[in-house]
């Protein structure tokens, strides 16, 4: 019997579409699913005619492969990836390798390689972004964990990843154990930070300048042949151009606006306080679609609380350019708190993160492709120790061309009572980032006098602490 060059687990869409593409580029692939009448289903419908070996159990699907055996895992995270572990290392042996294809938190990742290569087996954690289309006709892939397993997934998952204009794949080797994981998080907390920062731009042209569905769709069609080109603005112009049917209305406009979430943004929000990287933007998109989430406390609010009756009366395409700025320069901030969190995750876990193959791999196939990220790319390889995207010299030069009309967008939103939580916090963390003295001194001045934690001086070094009840003018701060 012909032997299969990869075998996956867990036949949803994703599952699936992965197998359909896998087996399009050469490769036999052989397939089980818990319920195993969706094996039935998929080998006699979408995958009938097709290289694909339906499996009825965990045991069949191992005999079926070619050694090292490669088991793909498409289930959810969490608990189910390790039943599925603790089911396949009996059957498996020394060299095989086992590849977490969900979106699973990086610590578990750490976890799993350690568990798994102490059974002799290889272990990998690969991010996959794309969503089903992606899956199916080429997705960004982002695998860690066992090193030596990489020769062996490589041709797999270079050959079905997406490819940029020169033919690269958007899949390289990301790094040891939670690597791969950890970068697909950062990226989906991207995903997160961009489409809250989309969501502003249409809700201020919608009620500042008052345009409709079909005036927008025009506008971000505008915006997609420039320096915001990416994905995301492809398809919300698409949205806004949906009417509904029945009653002729946009389609957005009869969306309920309460949006929901997996978690991953939350993880990157978490991860970010655990490293101690500022990531505003992103952990504003995760509050905002909290507090999206209580509409019915929110439509009571509204009958009880009034705000501003302002309409804009300046001239309305100076301002819809200024949103445009407005989002672009947001958005690189966002991209920079990610690749900061990177960057020092990089040094926490040992990583050794190449930035510039992180941007390429971003590049294509995944939610949050866009023209920029091949200047992201140039910038870390032409310094690859660059402390923060805002330094380099493309985005300086496009954030302080932006920021008059950023502040103009940011401080009209405020007048007029709409919220623009991720737009005002990447502001903030620009004019943070460019400010050499802020007001953490007098924190640090009120944690010293209610806890004694001590102070160092701009004027001389050592550490010091003051008795702040002291008459004021017998004070002294001494060195502790």
């Amino acid at each position: 019997m012909k032997k299969a060059d990869i075998g996956l687990i867990g036949l949803a869409v994703m599952g699936e579409n992965l197998v359909l593409n896998m087996e399009r580029n050469g490769f036999t692939v052989a397939v089980f699913n818990r319920t195993v009448q969706k094996v039935t289903d998929f080998v006699e419908g979408r995958a009938k005619g097709r290289n694909i070996i339906g499996a009825k159990s965990i045991q069949e699907l191992v005999d079926s492969l070619k050694k090292p055996r490669k088991v793909m895992l498409m289930v959810k995270a969490g608990k189910p990836v390790d039943d599925f572990i603790n089911q396949l290392i009996p059957l498996l042996e020394p060299g095989d390798i086992i590849i977490d294809g969900g979106n699973s938190h990086f610590p578990d990742t750490i976890r799993r390689t350690k568990e798994v290569e102490e059974k002799g087996l290889l272990f990998v954690g690969t991010g996959v972004s794309g969503g089903e289309e992606g899956a199916l006709n080429g997705p960004s892939i982002m695998p860690g964990g066992s090193e030596k397993a990489w020769s062996h997934v490589a041709p797999i998952f270079q050959k079905i990843a997406a490819k940029v204009a020169d033919g690269s794949p958007c899949c390289e080797w990301v790094g040891k154990d939670g690597a791969g994981h950890f970068v697909k998080m950062v990226h989906n907390g991207i995903e997160y930070g961009d489409m809250q920062l989309i969501s502003e731009a249409y809700y201020i042209m919608k009620h500042a300048l008052g345009m409709s569905a079909k005036e927008m769709s025009n506008v971000f069609a505008e915006w997609n042949e420039g320096e915001l080109d990416s994905y995301l603005i492809e398809i919300t112009r698409d949205i806004l151009s949906k009417v509904d049917k029945e009653t002729g209305e946009p389609i957005v406009e009869l969306i309920l606006d309460s949006a929901g979430q997996k978690g991953t943004g939350k993880w990157t929000s978490q991860a970010a306080l655990d490293l101690g990287i500022a990531t505003p933007t992103i952990t504003e998109a995760v509050f905002a679609r909290c507090i999206s989430a209580i509409k019915e406390e929110r439509v009571a609010a509204s009958q009880v609380f009034s705000g501003p009756d302002v309409i804009y009366d300046g001239d309305k395409k100076q301002f819809g350019e200024a949103i445009r700025q407005a989002l672009f320069a947001s958005k690189i901030c966002s991209y920079a708190q990610g690749f900061a969190m990177m960057r020092e995750a990089s040094r926490e876990y040992d990583w050794d993160l190449n930035f510039g193959e992180i941007a390429l791999m971003w590049r294509g196939g995944c939610i949050i492709r866009a023209q920029f990220l091949d200047t992201i790319k140039d910038a870390f390889e032409k310094e690859p120790d660059l402390p923060n995207l805002l330094m380099a010299p493309y985005f300086k030069d496009a954030v302080e061309k932006a920021q008059d009309n950023w502040r103009l967008v940011v401080s009209t939103a405020v007048n007029m009572g709409l919220p623009v939580p991720a737009f005002s916090s990447a502001l903030s963390y620009f004019d943070s980032y460019r400010r050499a003295r802020l007001s953490a001194n007098m924190i640090q001045a009120q944690r010293d006098y209610f806890g004694a934690h001590t102070y160092k001086r701009v004027d001389k070094p050592g550490t010091f602490h003051t008795e702040w009840l002291t008459p004021s003018d017998e004070v002294t701060s001494d060195p502790v």
